[in-house]
């Protein structure tokens, strides 16, 4: 006859295999709680109590896993992404700045071989060179180097 612990264990042993085909670590997490649950009953604990502890466990280590480095990562904004657009935290030469009110001030200028509207908020629009913070379809938003 199969033992209670038996039956936690064989569980969290089929978790850990779902895991190998997702990559993820969360199935790991929830392992930890059917061995959690194992333990438990190998201590001869209650079943009622067992799931409750099981599903403690698990529900404790997976958001400690979301918590982490390893968890969920916000995907950063692509049009500040560095990784993902080589133009981010280049620099530019601007000649000459056209205020625009509201502490927005525009330009334009080459870069790359082509004319560009570069915007540049809040700081003095001095002629100079500036470094690329976003890129906003043919917009640059630039930053003081």
């Amino acid at each position: 006859m199969i033992n209670g612990w038996m039956s936690w264990l064989a569980m969290a042993g089929l978790v850990v295999i779902l895991e190998l085909f997702s990559g993820t670590f969360y199935l790991l997490m929830i392992a930890i709680g059917l061995l959690a649950g194992a333990l438990a009953a190998a201590f001869g604990v209650t079943m009622d109590l067992q799931m409750i502890f099981a599903a403690i466990v698990g529900s404790v280590a997976t958001l400690l896993l979301h918590k982490s480095k390893y968890g969920w990562r916000r995907n950063p904004d692509v049009n500040r992404n560095p990784d993902v657009n080589m133009d981010i935290g280049q620099t530019i030469l601007v000649k000459h700045w056209q205020d625009q009110g509201n502490g927005i001030s525009t330009a334009r200028a080459m870069y790359r071989g082509a004319m560009w509207d570069v915007e540049l908020q809040h700081s003095a629009a001095i002629p100079g060179t500036y470094v690329i913070d976003e890129i906003q379809g043919s917009r640059l938003l630039v930053r003081p180097s």
